[in-house]
């Protein structure tokens, strides 16, 4: 299996390669030449979540890694539950917050860390991991990677734009993990982050590697519960429809994918807060990337998606293509306050500022379409406690393993967004 870059000015490459690099060296994000069925018969057969991603991963992997390193990884990567649980008729809730930092982002970080430690132990080479994160993705990333021998980890964060237990997470494990709190926008960090994929004294000085959904072993595992989810489902002859919380829309991505490979998904939603630039482009036509808008539902506040170009390849480019397999819909902090609040008072689910705006957009289509939703709750409530309690009016349980982290000492390097900044810190970590 080979990889090529989406802007297809560089050399196709290795799964290895693709994983260890990140990101093209044209500033393109990686794709699989083609996209392989999944065998006959094992969707909907009661197979395990195992089971399924071990088959998925194989395909992508191509043989990189030996068969029982594979199943291993797979295991390690999905040995947490990942239930759906009914909200109401028609409507599931795919809980995804079940690991180690309370996120779906644990799924994708697990499968990466031990790719890249695989990697890594067979050459000997020493990686950098350089991730820029808007929540949850760094906690994933660090817990992932917390440890391992021949892997330093450096996370970028928006300073005052995560919630008081995501940057407990973020700045608190020590050990190989450091953290840059920026004094900007989640896109100042990204921004930084391509820039230092593509400064050639960075590319001579150290081995960079990337863990946003940008790298393809970071999004790929997360197609593993979307064929998990399925087969949780009593009923299977309803049509059923995906509803994601999207930011980078990595998650969504990794969907299509499973879609391809033969899940039967009857379409995809994209569900947005005020950085609805993909719901704008499915009714104009027009993708417009603009600055990101704060929002209580923070880490999807991205006003440029990295993984729409791998949105867009998948349906080689055509708008009317990509209507066909997704819809989207926007919403508001307002609606978002008076969803939360609707849905427990309702059915006593609680949601959070992300899952609910998932929730909600399920509940749009579903005026117009007799389909199952499964909205994929993307994060434990407890996590923007800030938010969700003044909200419902009581307290949210905090887990013991987030509860741990608040007792922890915030370690973190100020940084304005200047990629030279970025780039000092980076030079003298290599020296």
């Amino acid at each position: 299996m080979k990889y090529y870059s989406t802007r297809k000015k560089s050399e196709e490459v290795s799964f290895k390669d693709a994983v260890i690099r990140g990101l093209a060296p044209d500033g393109g994000l990686y794709f699989p030449e083609r996209i392989d069925k999944l065998p006959e018969g094992l969707i909907g057969s009661g197979a395990s979540i195992e089971e399924l991603g071990y088959e998925v991963a194989k395909r992508f992997v191509d043989g990189e890694i030996p068969d029982s390193d594979l199943q291993r990884i797979v295991s390690e990567t999905v040995n947490f539950p990942l239930p759906i649980v009914e909200v109401e008729q028609d409507v599931y809730s795919l809980e995804l917050w079940h690991g180690p930092t309370c996120a779906f982002k644990d799924v994708g970080g697990r499968f990466l860390g031990r790719c890249l430690s695989h990697f890594v132990q067979q050459s000997g080479d020493k990686v950098t991991i350089l991730v820029a994160t808007s929540g949850d993705t760094g906690s994933a990333v660090a817990s992932g990677f917390l440890g391992v021998e021949g892997i330093d980890v450096v996370i970028l964060y928006p300073k005052g734009l995560v919630s008081k237990i995501q940057e407990q997470q973020l700045t608190t494990m020590g050990q190989n993990i450091s953290t840059l709190e920026v004094e900007g926008s989640f896109d100042d960090c990204q921004a930084m982050v391509k820039q230092a994929f593509n400064d050639p004294e960075l590319r001579a000085a150290m081995k960079l590697s990337s863990a946003n959904s940008i790298n393809v072993a970071r999004f790929l595992p997360q197609s593993f519960y979307y064929f998990g989810s399925y087969e949780q489902l009593e009923d299977k002859t309803k049509p059923v429809v995906y509803s994601c919380p999207s930011g980078n829309f990595g998650n969504l991505t990794a969907g299509m994918f499973a879609k391809e490979m033969g899940l039967p998904i009857a379409r995809f939603i994209g569900a947005t807060n005020a950085n609805d630039v993909v719901p704008e482009y499915l009714k104009t036509g027009i993708y417009k990337a603009r600055p990101s808008i704060p929002t209580i539902s923070n880490a999807m506040d991205i006003g440029d998606p990295s993984n729409f170009v791998r949105i867009l390849e998948l349906h080689g480019g055509d708008w009317e293509k990509v209507k066909t397999s997704m819809v989207g819909y926007a919403f508001s902090d307002e609606e978002t306050k008076e969803g939360m609040r609707d849905v427990i008072s309702r059915t006593g689910y609680l949601m959070e500022p992300h899952g609910v705006i998932g929730y909600m957009a399920v509940k749009e289509y579903q005026k117009h379409h007799d389909v199952q939703g499964v909205v994929l709750e993307t994060a434990h409530p407890a996590k923007f406690g800030d938010v969700v309690e003044p909200v419902i009016g009581q307290k949210v349980e905090v887990p013991e393993r987030l509860q741990e982290y608040m007792k922890r000492e915030k370690v973190a390097t100020l940084i304005q967004p200047d990629f030279n900044q970025l780039k000092q810190y980076l030079l003298a970590r290599a020296k």
